[in-house]
């Protein structure tokens, strides 16, 4: 039996987890996930009146679970960034499969549907502002699954080759990996009325995104390149910073995960949209409805 020492998994001495600062049981099976904590309270505004069990608030994690429509769900922010979705996704799985009391793996495991959602910039012509785009892959320009186990057997491996060899990806990044969202969970969110795509989760919103400031860019063409590339029929469509690690640690640890973006941003048209909240509602609603 493999015992998780505290040095592996820190709980607080109220019995929560170290960052997330829940317990086990404010952890609905249902979660949806936004990089804004303020985000947190639009979501939980559609609850149900008087279903609010919990409302936390740690560092940039913000939880407030309660029901909609009589659904338990749980939204979580993660803040910006792939390194702290590693953080979140490992602490949402410890809450739902270690015993803290025993600090051993539970018997039965708990399969814990999560929906990330999210703003985007597009990447393709034809994909307009204000769409909603369910990620069916995402392409991670962050590095974080490298330092987990099996990782070539979960990604498509000829995807990335593909991209790398076309784009020339600096030498000395991270290889880019490719995941496959849960497909049940992107038939049952994006339905019939929104767009599906592959959509890269940059580790950086500027140079990894090719925002070209001060410091210059490594690869100054790689966004016309990204852009052109197809393989097998699929291509890049667009930007975000967190739907990869998402995807493939929920993978790896028996999730159900995917990421749906509203567009926000154009790249190629060198559009944008500031005035984008009242889409995101709508998007907020939809996947409510949905999950």
């Amino acid at each position: 039996m493999k015992i998780f020492p505290a040095s592996q998994l820190i709980i607080n001495a109220d019995g929560s987890v170290f960052h997330l600062h829940i317990r086990p049981e404010h952890l609905a099976d249902k979660v949806i996930l936004v990089g804004d904590q303020d985000r947190v309270n639009i979501v939980a505004s559609f609850y149900d009146k008087g279903s609010i069990e919990c409302d936390i608030q740690s560092r940039e994690f913000h939880t407030i679970t309660g029901r909609y429509h009589g659904k338990r769900i749980s939204c979580i922010s993660t803040g910006i960034g792939t390194d702290n979705c590693d953080i979140v996704l490992n602490e949402l799985d410890a809450l739902a499969n270690i015993d803290f009391a025993t600090r051993t793996e539970k018997d039965v495991h708990r399969q814990l549907e999560i929906v990330r959602i999210g703003t985007s910039g597009a990447m393709q012509e034809d994909v307009p502002l204000g769409a909603f785009l369910a990620s069916v892959k995402s392409v991670g320009f962050d590095g974080v699954l490298a330092f987990y186990p099996h990782r070539d057997e979960i990604v498509d491996l000829g995807f990335e080759q593909a991209l790398v060899d076309y784009i020339g990806y600096p030498k000395k990044a991270a290889v880019p990996y490719i995941i496959a969202a849960d497909a049940e969970l992107i038939e049952r969110v994006a339905g019939d009325d929104m767009m599906r795509g592959c959509t890269i989760a940059a580790n950086g919103f500027y140079g990894p995104q090719g925002r070209e400031l001060r410091a210059g860019l490594a690869v100054p063409d790689m966004n016309e390149k990204i852009s052109a590339f197809r393989y097998e029929g699929q291509r890049i469509t667009n930007y975000e910073m967190e739907g990869s690690a998402i995807a493939s640690l929920a993978k790896l640890m028996g999730h159900k995960a995917m990421t749906v973006c509203c567009i926000i941003a154009h790249r190629k048209a060198e559009a944008a949209n500031t005035d984008y909240k009242p889409r995101v509602r709508e998007l907020i609603q939809t996947v409510l409805d949905r999950i």
